[in-house]
Order: structure tokens, then C-alpha cells, then sequence
């Protein structure tokens, strides 16, 4: 890079302008990367772009840029009509690794200012963070190559008797895998548990904590956590429920709340100055666990805790930046066996049906043509899968399946049978990938409702058969962003049901005037539904041009489910959908040869 081709601020975001008005680049985009362009000073148009194109990747989910792939990065929103992404003047690789060696952008300066940090990974991409995230990910680098280096001294042959006893051999062909993540929990400090809906992952999580409590004594002291609150309040219910095991006691809580939030909210009680105090941690939908807080977590552990993250790594992944659980399953692989090192994959479905789950995978392979082929007749109901247009007569029968659904759901509540308007509501669901546009939740809690002569007017909330979902959460009153419950009328008097906190429990019966922070749920996003599982669902598929169009995004609707699925849209948005995947950049994923300034 020559002198005169260093440019001012001013000039330096006119290239940062044109990607912005073609829709690649967010205000927030634009606004951060115009502020560091500011502070450092001398920088290069193509390299202004290239900040605003790694703050834009971090929004979509990405902890870093690879400047081979800058055009796979998820545009903030569709581009105007006519306009074509490719065509845009993308800045070459190689010339934007040339400028960055001498840009103060990634050489600190007099001013000490270089907030940009290059690696080069052992297949030779390279990679461009913001120094924060670059020391992130290298901090849990090194905390799980130590733990690794140091595994737990255990009797083997007492470990393996322990295990034979808690898995008894089941008559079927091949390794239990359930026993191997177990043992593997048991002789290494840290294990994933991978796997996707319905093949045995909390199962096997009450028989890991059951199995080290046995070869270590009474008193372990486990910390069962989550991303979420509802999701901590599943696990929770689930191991609880667990009953022919005698398990120390747990309780499960979010992540944030294990590690001791201090007032200010950006830090903790617990960190590597004040360790938490557990033997094992097992962490539940690890899949949704960002960089930042996988961060935070493993500095808190102790050298020797025990830590088993859990969760499906091909589903969506975490709204913030990073997908660690999937970046630790991709970097290790899996053997002939299904495990290696301390990566154990469960395959074996007990959930759903197997056309459902031939769906799923093939969409998990990104095989559109699979996909497609088990949906070639729109009008076929194939094993309880179909896909329909939104016209016409099968369009028809979608609502008219719908309609039943909320006429159950109303009929039990105006009955005042909490239990049965929880079964209801729980048989179906409908599924958005946005919030509003024509496949998004507010068009479509219109459609259903209309469908169904329903009124659902904000003046009159509480009327009986009105499925709602939280969006605030009670701690006090065990409520959950995220959790859904049925208005049901109780001696003519409205309630909202929401159901027990554990397995069997009679459902919680809550007066509407405590609940904040509620909406109907006739209609939810994808992202609302993970960790959650219904008898049906109807998936409405976006334009092919989504940005949130993603195989993870149709894997995770279709395996919310255990009977049946539709998918409305067309075979062409399908398709695009199945071959787009999530692209989230990390070093985790490669052995990194090279890290500079």
C-alpha cells in the first residue's frame, strides 16, 4: 500500500457506504467500524470495509473474518431490487493481507491503538478478529488443551462396572454410545455429549452425574446449568424425573446466574480469581452458549472439575458471536465409533419417526436434492411429512389442521382443564423464521386466528384458549422468557396455566394481572422453539433470499417435532434454504500456526 493510498475517515467510508445501501452492512455496522477508523487514522478504503465486514460478521454470529469468504458473510438485509451482492467491488485477499501488515489497524502504533489481530490457520486461511474476541478464543484454546494434558486419575476397571450397571446392554447391534460419553465424562476433565433431538442426551447426563458420584464419593457437588432460563428449568425437570436413580440433589440455573452476576452486569462473582466451587459442571443446549460466555465459564472452573457440555451442534447456534459446542465437535470428528477423545455423538433416535428424521438429516447434509425428492408431490403426506404451497386445496387442509388445534386447545380451557389445554396447545405449533413480513409471526398469528374465527384483540387478553409466551422473566414465580401457557377459565375466573415444574406436576395456575411481558402465541419463531418439542408442526419457509434462510434453521423447526411436519413455501425456497449454511468463522475449528499484530 503506497502513502497517497491511505485515504481520511470521510473518504475511507464512501466503499463502506456502498456496501451499506446494498444492504450488506447495518447501521451498527457502519457507526463502530466509522468510530475505529476515526481512532486509529490512515486507513485504506478497502479496509474500513473490511472492519464494518467484521463487526457485521460478529452481529450474524461469527467471531472473526476469513478474507477468503467475506462475500459468505450474512447480509444485514435483502438487497434492493435488481441489485446482485456479487457484483459489488469486494477488495481481494491477498491486497487486504498486504495492507493490513502495515495499517495501524492491526500494528499498534505510538498510540499502542490496533484493535485488529490476523491468524493464519494450519490449511491456510486467514482470519481477521477484533482483538477482544482474538483473546477470547485464545483463552479457551489454552484452557482446554491444559485440562486435556491433565485427566482425571480414576480406577478404569471400577468405572467400567459403574457404567455396565447404569447401561445394561439394551439387545442392539453396535457400541452404546450413552455408555461411552459416560465413561468418557468419568477419565477426562472435559466431554461433549452431542447429539440431536429425542436420542437419549439427558438420559445419559443423570447416569454421568449418578456414575461420579459413585466413584467419588457422597458430596460431589454438581452445577447443572444453561443458556437460558427455561432452558435450565427442562434440565432441571428432566433429571429430577429421572426416579430410578438416587441422585445427589441439583439445580439446574442459567449459566449467568451459576457464574454470580455483580451489579453492572459485565461481571462476575466467579472468574480465575474466585473459582467456582463445583466437581462437575454439565452445561445443557451448549449449542446456544456463545464465545463470550464459554469464556467466562471455563475461566471460573477449576483445574479439576469435571465439565460436559451437551447439545445438538447442528442446530441453530447462539444469537451472539460463536458456536463453541460446534466448533469442538468439527475440530475433533468422529470415528468409526461415533467417539473420539472426549467427543461422544449419540445417533440413535427414540423421539421421532423415521421419515421425519430421513428429512432431517438429509437438510443436515445440506442434500437438497434428497429433500426435494422426499417432497416432490406437494399434495403427498409422506410418513407425516409434506410440503404445500400457500394456496389452494392442501393449503386448505394446513389451516383447517390448524383450526382444530386451537379449537381444542379453546374447548379444555373453557372447560377449565388446565392439563388438557397444555396437551393441546403442545400437539401443534407454528413456526416463523421472521417476526414480521409475509412469513413472518405477526402475518401469520392473523392467519391462524382469521382461519379459526378467533378475535384476538389486544383490549381483551384473557380470553379462555389464548396461548401466550412470556417475553419477561419471574425467577420468584419460577417463569421463564420464552415459556408458553394457555389462558383457561377456573370457576369462571381467567388464569393463565403454565405447566409444573416437574415431570407429572399438576400445571401452575397463574393470575394474568402478576404475568408481564406477554404475547399470543398462535404463531412463534424457530429460535423461540429450541429446546422445546410438539406432536406437529407447520413451518412456514421465507423467501429464498432470507439471510435467515439456513439448513441449521430448517433442522431445527423440523426436529421440533414428533409426528408430523409441513413445510409451506416452495420446493425453490426449500431448496435455497438446504444449501445455505450458517457461516460462523472461528479459530476453534483449525489449529492456528500464527497469530499477529
Amino acid at each position: 500500500m503506497t502513502a497517497d493510498s491511505t485515504t481520511s475517515p470521510a473518504s475511507a467510508g464512501d466503499l463502506v457506504t456502498v456496501f451499506a445501501d446494498a444492504g450488506v452492512l447495518g447501521v451498527a455496522d457502519v457507526q463502530v467500524a466509522r468510530r475505529l477508523v476515526r481512532l486509529v487514522g490512515g486507513v485504506a478504503p478497502t479496509l474500513g470495509l473490511l472492519v464494518a465486514l467484521t463487526i457485521r460478521a460478529l452481529r450474524a454470529g461469527s467471531v472473526c473474518v476469513d478474507l477468503a469468504r467475506l462475500r459468505d458473510i450474512p447480509p444485514d438485509r435483502d438487497a434492493p431490487e435488481g441489485l446482485e451482492i456479487a457484483d459489488l467491488p469486494w477488495p481481494d485477499a491477498d491486497a487486504l493481507l498486504d495492507d493490513l501488515r502495515s495499517s495501524p489497524l492491526a500494528v499498534a502504533g505510538s498510540g499502542g491503538l490496533a484493535p485488529l489481530r490476523v491468524a493464519r490457520t494450519g490449511d491456510g486461511a486467514v482470519l481477521v478478529y477484533l482483538d477482544k474476541y482474538s483473546r477470547q478464543e485464545s483463552r479457551v484454546r489454552e484452557v482446554l488443551a491444559t485440562r486435556a494434558a491433565d485427566p482425571p486419575t480414576v480406577d478404569e476397571a471400577v468405572v467400567d462396572a459403574v457404567v455396565a450397571r447404569l447401561f445394561p446392554d439394551d439387545g442392539d447391534d453396535g457400541p452404546d454410545l450413552q455408555a461411552s460419553a459416560a465413561r468418557a465424562a468419568a477419565t477426562h476433565r472435559t466431554t461433549v455429549l452431542a447429539g440431536g433431538p429425542g436420542t437419549g442426551k439427558t438420559h445419559t447426563v443423570a447416569r454421568i452425574v449418578a456414575l461420579l458420584e459413585e466413584i467419588e464419593g457422597p458430596g460431589l457437588r454438581v452445577g447443572l446449568c444453561a443458556p437460558t432460563g427455561r432452558a435450565a428449568a427442562a434440565l432441571q425437570a428432566a433429571v429430577s424425573g429421572q426416579s430410578d436413580l438416587r441422585l445427589p440433589p441439583v439445580r439446574a440455573v442459567t449459566i449467568n446466574r451459576l457464574l454470580g452476576p455483580l451489579p453492572g452486569g459485565r461481571r462476575f462473582r466467579h472468574s480465575a480469581a474466585h473459582r467456582l466451587p463445583y466437581d462437575v459442571v454439565i452445561v445443557d443446549e451448549a449449542s446456544m452458549v456463545s464465545l463470550t460466555m464459554m469464556f467466562r465459564l471455563l475461566d471460573a472452573l477449576r483445574p479439576t472439575t469435571r465439565l460436559v457440555l451437551v447439545g445438538d451442534p447442528d442446530q441453530l447456534a447462539s444469537v451472539d458471536a460463536g458456536a463453541v459446542l460446534a466448533d469442538l465437535v468439527h475440530n475433533v470428528g468422529d470415528s468409526d465409533t461415533g467417539t473420539s477423545g472426549a467427543v461422544v455423538s449419540l445417533r440413535r433416535r427414540r423421539r421421532f419417526g423415521g421419515e421425519i428424521g430421513a428429512l432431517a438429516d438429509a437438510v443436515r447434509a445440506g442434500d437438497a436434492d434428497a429433500v426435494i425428492g422426499r417432497l416432490a408431490d406437494p399434495d403427498a403426506d409422506v410418513g407425516g411429512v409434506r410440503l404445500v404451497d400457500d394456496t389452494g386445496a392442501a393449503f386448505d387442509d394446513v389451516l383447517a389442521a390448524t383450526t382444530r388445534w386451537l379449537r381444542a386447545m379453546s374447548s379444555a380451557a373453557q372447560a377449565g382443564d388446565a392439563a388438557g389445554a397444555l396437551a393441546a396447545l403442545d400437539s401443534h405449533r407454528v413456526l416463523c423464521a421472521h417476526r414480521r413480513g409475509p412469513a413472518g409471526v405477526a402475518h401469520w398469528q392473523t392467519v391462524v386466528t382469521r382461519a379459526a374465527d378467533i378475535d384476538d384483540h389486544p383490549a381483551r387478553p384473557w380470553y379462555a384458549g389464548r396461548p401466550v409466551l412470556l417475553t419477561e422473566t419471574d425467577r420468584r414465580a419460577g417463569l421463564y422468557n420464552g415459556d408458553t401457557g394457555v389462558v383457561v377459565l377456573v370457576e369462571g375466573e381467567p388464569m393463565v396455566a403454565f405447566p409444573g415444574l416437574d415431570p407429572g406436576a399438576e400445571p401452575r395456575l397463574v393470575r394474568p394481572r402478576t404475568l408481564r411481558g406477554v404475547v399470543s402465541a398462535y404463531a412463534t419463531t424457530i429460535h423461540r422453539s429450541q429446546g422445546s418439542q410438539y406432536g406437529a408442526v407447520t413451518v412456514v419457509i421465507p423467501p429464498g433470499r432470507s439471510a435467515l434462510l439456513t439448513r441449521e434453521l430448517l433442522y431445527t423447526a423440523i426436529t421440533r417435532s414428533t409426528d408430523a411436519v409441513t413445510l409451506v413455501g416452495t420446493a425453490a425456497d426449500l431448496r435455497a434454504g438446504v444449501e445455505r449454511k450458517v457461516l460462523r468463522a472461528s479459530g476453534l475449528r483449525t489449529s492456528l500456526v500464527d497469530v499477529a499484530r
